[in-house]
């Protein structure tokens, strides 16, 4: 039992060599194919399935379980993934924020279902082809970067719980890209090197998601109604289509004719406003953070230093971070653009993930000192001017 291992199959190259590198390692694997979405739900057309549940997907993971001689199996979770998943997606456009389902479904969907059909099938781990590193220390399991920084997911996997971690196998966290690519032309495993990688929401297969939520809530704007553009001194510029169908960060499709680029600064749901600016508004001092889930350590002692990322792609921006509950409050040595509520924060110390939340607000040099009195006199940092 302690060698049986179910693994995440999605059909594309780094989960098919996972489940290749741990069949021979000796590990008696599983494979396992999630179906999370159906692409006839989507509404989309006139394009070829692509992603993680189409059935060309499931047929390749399945493909490879055959030719190196595992079981394979499919697991339905389109119900409990549309009741979380989407349901989550579309309420937090509706409150004014930026959702990230691809975190909640990691935390929330697939580790769950996954470990409880292990459990089911007498495997005492899972593994997926996640490019980050787990490892034990101080009796934590700490999450840390791949060493392919370029592709490193470290980022979506801050919410998955100590337990979960605790049966969690990452086969690729030691290995580059390229190195993956060439593993498979060894073996064989030519169409996956040639297979486009998907890096689209699973459920939103064309990138739009304002379709999206149309199809999903047919009485959408006619329940939300017109709202006003408008400037941080509340100059109104002109009107738009309803606040859930903007993001903070946004600069195209804004239909506003100005002097200079524009970019959404706030999402204003009690009044469908959506505040506009120029690019160096978009800076913010700092950020509150909540529903955390905390890795490195059991709890945050004190103020501690770290690299903050408010994004999957973000380069991060080193900061001072105090917790307070389940909250904690960041501050940043320097402004940092385009801080979405809804979307994740993660926080770093060099490569190990010390944890991460969601992002409930942002503030700027104005709201900083009233910030430092509710949070008992963080350390001051005076923001630098943005270049």
């Amino acid at each position: 039992m302690s060698k049986r291992v179910l693994v995440a199959m999605s059909g594309g190259i780094d989960s098919s060599l996972a489940a290749v590198l741990l069949h021979e390692q000796g590990y008696e694997v599983i494979g396992m194919t999630m179906k999370t979405w159906d692409y006839a739900s989507s509404g989309s057309t006139g394009k070829k399935e692509t992603g993680c549940c189409s059935l060309d997907s499931i047929n390749d993971a399945r493909a490879i379980a055959v030719d190196l001689g595992f079981p394979h199996y499919i697991l339905d979770i389109r119900a409990e993934f549309g009741d979380y998943v989407i349901d989550y997606f579309t309420d937090e456009y509706m409150a004014g924020r930026t959702p990230n389902p691809c975190v909640l479904c990691n935390t929330h969907i697939k580790w769950d279902a996954l470990l409880k059909r292990a459990d089911k099938l007498g495997c005492q781990y899972i593994a997926t082809g996640h490019y980050a590193n787990i490892r034990q220390e101080n009796g934590r399991y700490v999450i840390s970067k791949g060493k392919d920084h370029h592709k490193d997911q470290s980022y979506v996997l801050w919410g998955v719980s100590q337990d979960n971690l605790a049966r969690t196998l990452l086969p690729l966290g030691n290995l580059l890209k390229s190195e993956i690519r060439q593993m498979a032309m060894e073996r064989g495993f030519v169409e996956l090197v040639k297979k486009s990688e998907s890096y689209e929401i699973c459920f939103i297969p064309d990138n739009d998601y304002r379709s999206f939520l149309r199809r999903r809530l047919p009485n959408l704007e006619a329940e939300v109604g017109q709202g006003n553009f408008v400037l941080q001194d509340g100059t109104i510029l002109g009107k738009h289509n309803g606040y859930p169908f903007y993001t903070v960060g946004q600069r195209k499709g804004l239909g506003i004719a100005h002097k200079v680029p524009l970019y959404v600064l706030e999402i204003r749901k009690e009044t469908n406003e959506v505040v506009l600016g120029e690019r160096e508004e978009l800076g913010r001092d700092g950020m509150t953070v909540r529903k955390i889930s905390l890795q490195k350590y059991p709890k945050i002692e004190g103020d501690l230093e770290v690299i903050a990322k408010v994004r999957v792609h973000d380069v991060g921006t080193p900061a001072t971070i105090r917790q307070q509950g389940d909250t904690i409050t960041a501050l940043f040595h320097e402004p940092v653009e385009a801080i979405a509520p809804g979307q994740s924060a993660v926080f770093y110390q060099g490569d190990d993930v010390v944890g991460g939340g969601w992002i409930e607000r942002s503030f700027q040099q104005y709201g900083t000192q009233r910030i430092y009195k509710e949070t008992n006199d963080l350390p001051f940092y005076k923001p630098q001017k943005t270049q």
